[in-house]
């Protein structure tokens, strides 16, 4: 079964910007959203022509994540990919948070996710169709974080993946990407100083990790070559904290 309809959060910059044109590139049809419009419509310019449709949305709200799928499953029913890509990392301690910010980083990372998984299987599994999902999680969440609320949902996205792989099988294939430090994002901007130069002693690998890099990740699993892969935690990290 080949992936060639793909829904993508988190479009408009980072790893989900490079992935979008990574798909296209490899003539995938591909919605994406975001909450950063600007974004979406740089995005849209970009790709121009190409089979790319777009929809400003923000996956922490339960009702816009359903109206994003009841768009999109009435103009694309052929879809068959997911990657739960947008997320949210603010850089600070847990006693940093106000309840308002716990709850919105929770639902950012945890809940879209889930949300969009359950309609996306709801639609593929009673007709027993084949299709992937692509989560995105962190080295954080493997090791922890100096930001302990995005370590603690990043482990819960591994779960997450881990969870769904069991329960949608044998129809739609679910694994976890685990980047460590990716340059040129937002995440990397708010990263404190010590835990970037941290970062960077650990990894084995020379040379940064680019966003365009784990995107490649993320299209191999979406991919027939990862076809006996289900429920695996691939990192793409340079080889950081070893373990």
């Amino acid at each position: 079964m080949s992936v060639d309809t793909v829904i993508v959060t988190g479009g408009a910059s980072g790893v989900g910007r490079a992935l979008v044109g990574r798909l296209l590139d490899a003539d995938m049809t591909v919605i994406t959203c975001d909450i950063d419009e600007p974004g979406l419509k740089s995005l849209a310019d970009e790709h121009r022509g190409r089979p790319l449709d777009t929809h400003v949305t923000d996956v922490a709200s339960h009702e816009e994540c359903d109206a994003f799928m009841d768009r999109v499953l009435a103009a694309h029913p052929g879809v068959n990919g997911l990657v739960n890509n947008a997320g949210l990392y603010l850089g600070r301690p847990v006693q940093d948070y106000d309840d308002a910010t716990i709850e919105r980083v929770i639902a950012v990372n945890i809940k879209g996710p889930v949300w969009l998984s359950r309609r996306f299987a709801a639609h593929l599994l009673p007709a027993e169709r084949r299709g992937a999902i692509v989560n995105l999680a962190s080295v954080a969440g493997e090791v922890g974080s100096s930001d302990a609320l995005y370590g603690t949902v990043k482990a819960g996205v591994i779960g997450l993946t881990k969870s769904n792989a069991m329960n949608f099988a044998p129809y739609i294939r679910v694994n976890v990407v685990s980047p460590g430090l990716i340059v040129n994002t937002a995440i990397a901007d708010r990263i404190p100083d010590y835990r970037y130069a941290e970062y960077k002693r650990q990894e084995q690998l020379d040379g940064d990790i680019l966003p365009e890099y784990v995107a490649d990740v993320c299209a191999y699993l979406l991919s027939d070559r990862s076809r006996i892969l289900t429920g695996a935690l691939l990192r793409a990290d340079n080889g950081s904290y070893p373990r």
